[in-house]
């Protein structure tokens, strides 16, 4: 199998002396077997990969903030597709795996159909012919998750297949395809189906902490990179009584990007050369402050700032501000919170911050959303319910229930004015009025 690559030291990255700049054509990505495990090398330099998917967020603020390579999830055009990612990478000396869009079987891909098959692979081979010389790329990503929800083991003949036609027609770049977790019979089919890739790629987020274990139990001795980690999922944290999932706030997660980091990622450089934190940006996904390290609102959390210090050695100049703790009517989002419909309850919010920068707050009540979507698939974000929150720019506001029953959560928002911020959430319930309830508000005048 072709699986060769990783690094021996966590500060190993292209030397100063060649950039891209001073290179005109394709970079040579390759990986070398040595006697501390595998390395990757670009034009012949030792390179760790530290970086982000690239999602809403600004490529140059992640090269300022010490990141040297960005994953995407397809080609695509327009301002954020690959020929803009590219060439702005480019600029910055920063690297791209970039993903090439495969269809999945969870889609309603059917991969005992070898023409749909066939003109899949004939549609990527011209992204890749069309895109193969550009100096910033280094990694081909076969698809996104492609056994997710999915039993046909065909997929890998496939992405063999994608990998195999890339190497015919571009000779000098890397191979992977994106897996949603790992266990033994997965690996062993990669093995098997997919020998042609050049490394595993990896996707985990709370259960990254057992990957080792994963990785030993399936004795894959090969290289490879994780190109999503970060947050803790939706679907595997607590949830309150009524099955909402309960967020983190934005302290614990930057936390936990540093404990996961530094536990798994950093720990194993004989065999993992590198990562991609998720996401570089926004994005809804079961709420709008889930999975990105950035609000909507463009400022930056202090997940940002643990990247900034994991990549870079050196934590920001300004650093975000920080939670303490969050209560909606004297409980805190782990204590299943069931509201009176039109009533009014007190929340607060207290946090701090290392600069001693003013803090400014605000305050958002969304109905919970109702989306079941999969594998980070488009969901729109549910709209703000306006004019339940008296004084919401201070850090305790009182919160008029709304009269609707129903799942809802109360978002509480920190800015130091300095581009960076803080977030917590709140999920609640608002029941609906027992009969004897309902019979006293009908009698009241």
């Amino acid at each position: 199998m072709r699986l060769w690559l990783v690094l021996s030291c966590l500060a190993l990255t292209v030397s100063p002396a060649w950039s891209q700049s001073t290179n005109q054509g394709p970079t040579k990505a390759e990986i070398r077997k040595t006697d501390q495990g595998f390395q990757l090398y670009l034009n012949g330099h030792p390179f760790w990969i530290k970086g982000a998917g690239l999602g809403s967020g600004n490529l140059e603020e992640l090269a300022a903030c010490g990141g040297n390579s960005l994953r995407t999830w397809h080609t695509g055009e327009g301002p954020d597709g690959a020929e803009a990612i590219l060439s702005r990478a480019e600029k910055k000396d920063v690297y791209v795996t970039m993903g090439l869009e495969v269809a999945g079987e969870r889609n309603g891909f059917n991969y005992d159909d070898p023409v749909a098959v066939a003109r899949q692979l004939e549609r990527i081979k011209g992204e890749v012919i069309k895109y193969k010389d550009r100096p910033a790329l280094i990694i081909w990503a076969i698809g996104n998750e492609l056994n997710l929800n999915a039993k046909n083991p065909k997929v890998w003949d496939a992405v063999n297949d994608i990998s195999k036609m890339i190497h015919q027609v571009d000779p000098n770049h890397l191979t992977t395809t994106p897996l949603a977790g790992v266990n033994l019979k997965l690996l062993a089919e990669i093995k098997t189906r997919a020998p042609d890739l050049d490394l595993l790629a990896v996707q985990m987020y709370a259960d990254i902490v057992n990957l080792p274990r994963y990785l030993r139990q399936a004795q894959w001795n090969g290289p490879y990179i994780v190109t999503e980690w970060g947050a803790t999922g939706h679907w595997e944290c607590p949830k309150t009584d009524w099955g909402a999932p309960i967020e983190n706030d934005s302290t614990v997660k930057a936390r936990l990007y540093q404990q996961r980091y530094e536990a798994v990622i950093a720990a194993d450089p004989a065999h993992c050369l590198g990562s991609y934190a998720f996401l570089w940006g926004h994005k809804q996904e079961r709420t709008p402050t889930w999975y990105g390290v950035f609000l909507d609102s463009g400022e930056q959390t202090e997940s940002v700032d643990v990247l900034e210090h994991l990549w870079s050695g050196n934590w920001p100049a300004n650093r975000s501000p920080q939670i303490q703790g969050a209560w909606l009517n004297g409980a805190t989002s782990r204590q299943n919170i069931h509201l009176k419909p039109g009533r009014t309850y007190a929340a607060k919010v207290f946090a701090t911050d290392p600069d001693q920068d003013a803090l400014a707050y605000s305050w958002e009540v969304l109905k919970e959303s109702s989306a079941t979507s999969v594998g980070g698939d488009f969901e729109m974000k549910p709209a703000s319910l306006p004019g339940l929150i008296e004084n919401p720019a201070t850090n305790e506001v009182a919160l008029t229930a709304p009269m609707q029953p129903g799942a809802y959560r109360l978002f509480a928002y920190i800015r130091d004015g300095k581009g960076h911020a803080a977030h917590v959430n709140i999920p609640f319930y608002v029941d609906a009025p027992t009969a004897l309830e309902a019979q006293s508000s009908a009698a009241v005048p």
